[in-house]
């Protein structure tokens, strides 16, 4: 009995340290840590891939160089997104804009501009 006892407690004490190391240092999520990850990368993705998008709305805009100097005078990213999300340049088809396109766009028209 008492090499069992033993026995259970080393089972016991080698999980825990086995799903310490795991965790830690193994690489190991729980399906909520997955679940987030992918959300985060499938938005990421999705603004990646609409900023083209709202670039070209923004030079197939009458108004464009007027919004381009206002955006630049703009100091705020927060501004600056705003900015472009007020223009309509971050909306695609009939659905709401996007922020984080908007945010992405507004960056790249900054880099645009300021050549």
């Amino acid at each position: 009995m008492k090499w069992f006892k033993a026995g259970a407690w080393g089972f016991v004490v080698g999980s825990i340290v086995t799903m310490i190391v795991g965790f830690n240092w193994g690489g190991w999520t729980t399906g909520g840590t997955a679940s987030r990850t992918a959300i985060e990368r499938a938005n990421a993705a999705v603004t990646a891939a609409l900023v083209p998008v709202c670039i070209e709305k923004s030079k197939a805009d009458p108004a464009r160089a007027k919004k381009l100097g206002a955006l630049r005078a703009l100091t705020s990213s927060y501004e600056q997104r705003d900015a472009v999300l007020e223009g309509g340049w971050a909306t695609v088809g009939t659905a709401e804009a996007n922020r984080d396109v908007a945010e992405a766009c507004a960056s790249k028209l900054g880099e645009v501009a300021a050549k």
